[in-house]
């Protein structure tokens, strides 16, 4: 089976998780992906790194250090392997001061045949070079300037400038402060 190399966008559109949230695992150091051409590039073992560390968060709800430990400590013996040699995982972590130890039982062989089926979607969101998508951008702006500018009409320059400065002038006022009538106890 081809490897894969996606973006961030296509790796979250994968995982099935906002862009914003992998990116913060991403620089958080939770997955710490290669960066090329000035964009973070994601194989199918990082999106499955990824998709251990977000169900981990989803039920720890753990701190970025800790998920950053746990999803390392969860790969740490995986290597090359391929989808069907991964097994579940459990993680038994003693806590500090005593306290109740916790145990967490990962998926993993589950989580991998998940992110095969959704492999699928990175063609569905194809990564758009930065700038403008659209050619047309300009011609688009000054049709909606123009119809901008028939909406205001007849208006002069000078009222536009004494609007906008009425409109700063309210927006620095200081809100009215009342006082509210204290009750009094009484004595008896």
């Amino acid at each position: 089976m081809p490897d894969v190399d996606l973006k961030l966008k296509q790796a979250s559109a994968v995982l099935g998780v906002t862009a914003k949230d992998l990116q913060n695992l991403v620089q958080l150091k939770v997955i710490q992906p290669p960066r090329r051409n000035s964009a973070y590039r994601f194989d199918r073992k990082l999106l499955l790194k990824a998709k251990v560390a977000f169900y981990l968060k989803h039920s720890l709800g753990s701190s970025s250090d800790l998920l950053a430990r746990f999803t390392e400590t969860v790969f740490r013996d995986f290597g090359k392997a391929e989808v069907s040699e991964f097994r579940n995982v459990r993680i038994h972590s003693t806590p500090f001061s005593g306290k109740e130890p916790v145990e967490v039982k990962i998926p993993v062989r589950s989580l991998a045949k998940e992110l095969e089926e959704q492999l699928p979607r990175a063609t569905l969101s194809p990564d758009l070079p930065k700038g403008r998508k659209d050619p047309k951008w300009k011609a688009t702006f000054l049709k909606t300037l123009e119809k901008a500018a028939a909406d205001l009409g007849e208006i002069s320059e000078q009222q536009i400038s004494q609007e906008i400065a009425r409109y700063r002038k309210s927006r620095k006022k200081l809100p009215e402060i009342t006082v509210v009538g204290a009750s009094k106890k009484k004595t008896a």
